[in-house]
């Protein structure tokens, strides 16, 4: 079949572009010399994490238990969970690690870290965790400035039944930057804080393996972050219109697509596909330049460039609502393809991702962690 055959809206990723981008990645972290530990949230399927992995991943990353539950159900072994992971969790967490499952975590609260103690203790593991520094996008994490940083880390390596690994980022307001020097500048900031709490906790005799940091955005800055042994970029296996505005892509480095078909053309200026924010979200365009819409729209499904001149201004649940130039001659039941704003909640909104060599559907992938968010 092809993507001209089937019900929209569909979700479709192109296999070549998809095995292109794991592999680009896959060289950055080498050239590197870091371990590289793709953000399983993107794709959310086993599937494409065994790609991850046979091309040379460390482990995955999980934004919740639940989807590091799914992903150890189908073999992947080696899961790190970069959220603040509540303690009355711990059944679930030394479940995995009974069966074998080297699973880690995060903390950036002592008081945490020793709930997180007490119910390890006893348990016949150690628990691996690092503690998350904020280095700039002020959601989570130590403040690196503030005289209580090294005394949470040394509490935390002093702490039984947990093993301390190191310090972990997220350079989230990456996705704010206005231009390539100021991503860089974001990197340079945020390795440059992460060596430097390192060396002050050395210093109070804390040993400090791993430096861990993540962002597709600044992923292309890693071989300049010096002390990093740890990459954890996720959007990359897919890109999205918000990369390519970052310059972390091009358009034609975009893997998914959502394939829509135009419902109505009620009038001259204005389409309506079938593909509304229960399919491409409600995030907004984001980048360097000006860019609006939900979305980038090619005009048919052969288009090799976007069509300018079709702007999807709002969202419905079912519908997008388009503006077009008078002389658009797209009618109801012409087909579209759009390269979502956000790949990755993209993802969580479907049940399965069409695998796909140009127009013709070569797999169905499912999405087996789709919605598991706790």
């Amino acid at each position: 079949m092809t993507l001209a055959d089937i019900p929209t809206p569909v979700v479709a990723i192109d296999r070549a572009r998809v095995r292109a981008n794991i592999q680009a990645m896959q060289e950055l972290a080498r050239t590197a010399g870091v371990a590289l530990r793709p953000h399983a949230k993107t794709h959310k399927s086993p599937v494409i994490a065994r790609w991850q992995l046979e091309a040379g991943a460390a482990g995955i990353c999980c934004a919740k238990l639940a989807e590091a539950e799914v992903f150890a159900e189908a073999g992947v072994r080696d899961i790190r969970v970069p959220y603040p992971v509540n303690p009355e969790n711990a059944p679930r967490v030394r479940a995995l690690l009974d069966a074998g499952i080297a699973v880690s975590i995060i903390v950036d609260d002592l008081e945490v870290a020793r709930q997180w103690s007490q119910a390890m203790v006893g348990s016949g593991h150690r628990l691996p965790v690092l503690v998350k520094v904020d280095v700039g996008f002020h959601r989570c994490g130590v403040d690196p400035d503030s005289p209580r940083a090294l005394d949470t880390i040394a509490g935390v390596a002093d702490l039984a039944g947990l093993s301390f690994r190191g310090l972990l980022s997220h350079a989230g307001h990456s996705y704010g930057a206005e231009s390539g020097h100021a991503l860089a500048e974001i990197a340079d900031r945020e390795i440059t804080i992460l060596r430097s709490l390192a060396a002050r906790a050395r210093e109070r005799g804390v040993d400090v393996t791993e430096i861990s940091v993540g962002s597709t955005p600044t992923a292309r800055f890693i071989t300049l972050q010096k002390g990093a042994t740890e990459m954890r970029p996720g959007n990359y296996v897919f890109f999205d219109r918000t990369q390519a505005g970052l310059g972390a892509t091009t358009i034609d480095g975009c893997a998914m697509s959502v394939i829509a078909t135009v419902v109505s053309r009620p009038a001259a200026a204005r389409v309506i596909f079938d593909a509304g924010s229960k399919t491409l979200t409600s995030d907004a365009a984001r980048g360097f330049g000006s860019a609006t819409g939900y979305g980038l729209v090619f005009a048919d499904l052969d288009a090799i460039t976007p069509q300018p001149s079709i702007v999807i201004e709002r969202l419905s649940e079912e519908h997008a609502v388009a503006r077009v130039l008078s002389d658009c001659t797209l009618k109801p039941g012409d087909r579209v393809r759009i390269v979502p704003n956000h790949a990755c909640v993209v993802t969580n909104l479907a049940d399965q991702l069409l695998l796909t060599d140009g127009l013709t559907i070569l797999d169905r992938i499912p999405v087996d962690a789709r919605g598991r968010n706790f």
